[in-house]
């Protein structure tokens, strides 16, 4: 019998059991998703400040606290809540011990995210140092942990108000090189003050506080660009609001438990649902869903017991038994906001006829357009398809599509991609700027077509087929205007594409520095710079387009570690604008501003 080697040995000695603190550092992934360095806003350092003011948040729902003081300074985050405190004698346990908590006792916690008890116990994990203090009438006590190792602990009398004051400094043996984007820490703080009326959030200086809750976001994202005011409703378990705008496609933001629910889930399907059957009894009529909501942005938020989310990174709810109650609350909301509001039922009905007009329209040069396809649904030029897609649950989380320009950087790509997750469309040259135009542009562009029948989402874009599409295109001029044209394809017809979190740019190495013993990519000219001087007697190469990288090293950079640019707008309201500028005929503007900044 042939002797097994010592590695394909699998006995009693293999099996391992983790303390809760190793498994947390081994597999972060499974507590805080992504890493990042704070170039996005889902990188892990947000997520630990997340998990700190959602305990924060919970004291407030409860009834007890209106502010939350927040202080970021040297990587170090500090949150200072005014609610009962962590009760003295549980401190320790309470951000340390996995499944410890309060929230598994509903007379205490109702409505909370957080219901697994393991929040403050990752963030102690996973940061250098973590101070937790908490107040109680007139005593506090406090603990002082590196990486999750209690170091010191005190206790004694204080005269601060109660509440908790936490401390922390992401661990860069984890988070490397990392820094905090302010306006993503905005953001996050402005979603809690809307989700939580009255609440007074600090930044700093900065006070963030809504008294109008989703009305208050709605009218920041959308601006003043509605055709007509923003509908609100608040229940006890169900808040939404609701308007039109002369934008394509459908915006939502959706939200449980104060956790943005970026891809939607079972309260967003009710939401739409009940929506539709509101305006159809009100006007009794039998209009089309699409016709309904094109143009719609809408926010809706609920609060849940026992929120059952589709990932661990809580992106999508799967509560379906919720959708009976949830339609029915919006249908009935939706048919009393109507008939109060005479004015504005009857700018709803004209954007609705509008829409169904624009729709015949639409259909006939479709017809058109899939005849010249010659059924191009079933095979789609230009496109290599992988394996899995979104729909396909936990396989299809990671399926990318590649939008490329050439068949050279399309080779590089085709030759190293996964099959199984990653897809390759291949565009001919320059798509059309379609700035200003209406749908029936696509379907007047073969390759705009085929992209849009590509991706799946020709009719709604819960038939989207990847969870990443990712642009990559040159780094030069002529790459630089692909994406941005592509871009405006995107934000002129899918802008909820892009609000979701579904684009992205891929950044690849602009220099290879190597000698005969190493071979480094560097992606600026600062680290080109930095390993020249480190290498000895190095050969330096700049890379002019995707196709130069040869398919065996073009691997690692669509491997695990691709780098990704999220693209991302600070708020709906401010793409007309900014695609005007960029996109529109204001030749003379843009020429003034590129001779400004140029370097």
């Amino acid at each position: 019998m042939a002797k097994q080697s010592p590695v394909s040995i699998y006995d009693e000695s293999k099996i391992k059991t983790l303390s809760s603190l190793e498994h947390i550092r081994l597999r972060t992934g499974m507590y805080i998703g992504r890493l990042g360095d704070g170039s996005n806003p889902d990188d892990g350092i947000y997520i630990l400040l997340k998990e700190v003011v959602d305990n924060a948040v919970d004291e407030y729902i409860m009834g007890f606290g209106k502010r939350i003081d927040i202080a970021i300074g040297e990587g170090i985050v500090r949150v200072r809540d005014y609610g009962r405190g962590i009760p003295l004698g549980k401190v320790i346990d309470c951000v340390s011990i996995i499944n410890t908590g309060a929230k598994y006792n509903d007379d205490v916690f109702q409505f909370s995210v957080g219901l697994n008890g393991v929040g403050t116990k990752a963030v102690n994990a996973l940061s250098s140092r973590f101070k937790v203090t908490s107040y109680r009438d007139g005593a506090y006590f406090e603990a002082l942990f590196e990486r999750g190792v209690l170091q010191s602990k005190r206790k004694g009398t204080a005269s601060e108000q109660n509440g908790t004051r936490i401390e922390f400094l992401p661990d860069e043996e984890i988070f490397n090189d990392f820094t905090f984007n302010f306006e993503y820490v905005e953001k996050r703080l402005w979603n809690y003050a809307y989700l939580n009326t009255g609440l007074r959030l600090y930044l700093g200086d900065l006070k963030i506080e809504s008294k109008n809750g989703l009305l208050d976001l709605l009218q920041s994202e959308v601006g003043e660009n509605i055709l007509y005011p923003v509908a609100h409703f608040k229940g006890k378990q169900l808040e939404f609001a609701f308007t039109h705008t002369p934008t394509y496609g459908e915006t939502y933001f959706s939200f449980v438990n104060g956790q943005h629910t970026t891809d939607g889930g079972a309260h967003l399907s009710a939401f739409r649902e009940g929506l539709l059957k509101g305006v159809n009894e009100f006007y009794k009529k039998n209009f089309n869903g699409l016709d309904v909501r094109e143009g719609m942005s809408g926010a809706v938020a609920i609060k849940l017991k026992n929120p059952i989310f589709e990932s661990q990174t809580k992106n999508k709810l799967g509560n379906a038994e919720i959708r009976g109650w949830v339609v029915s609350e919006v249908k009935s909301a939706v048919v009393d906001y109507l008939h109060k509001n005479i004015e504005v039922s009857r700018l709803l009905e004209s954007k609705i006829v509008q829409n169904q007009k624009l729709r015949t329209e639409l259909n006939a040069v479709k017809k058109e357009a899939k005849e010249a396809a010659k059924r191009i649904e079933i095979k789609i030029p230009s496109l290599r398809d992988c394996k899995y897609h979104l729909q396909d649950g936990k396989k299809g989380e990671d399926s990318t599509i590649f939008l490329t320009e050439g068949q050279s950087a399309g080779g590089s790509i085709i030759s190293s991609r996964d099959v199984l997750t990653q897809a390759i469309f291949t565009l001919k040259g320059k798509p059309q700027n379609v700035f200003g135009r209406n749908r029936t542009a696509i379907y007047q562009n073969e390759e705009l077509y085929n992209m849009m029948m590509a991706l799946g989402i020709e009719e709604e874009m819960e038939q989207l087929r990847y969870n990443r599409i990712v642009l990559a295109t040159d780094a030069d001029v002529d790459g630089f205007h692909i994406r941005n044209l592509l871009m405006t394809f995107f934000l002129n017809y899918f802008e909820e594409l892009v609000v979701a979190g579904h684009v992205f740019i891929l950044e690849t190495p602009l220099f290879r520095v190597r000698n005969k013993k190493e071979t480094r990519y560097c992606y600026s000219v600062k680290e080109r710079d930095r390993c020249v001087a480190e290498l000895h007697d190095p050969e330096v190469t700049r890379f002019k387009g995707l196709g130069e990288i040869s398919p065996k090293e073009f691997g690692q950079f669509i491997g695990p570690d691709m780098r990704l640019v999220e693209v991302n707008i600070k708020s709906v309201k401010n793409i007309p604008e900014t695609l005007d500028f960029y996109m529109g005929k204001n030749t003379p503007d843009r020429r003034e501003y590129i001779m400004g900044n140029l370097r």
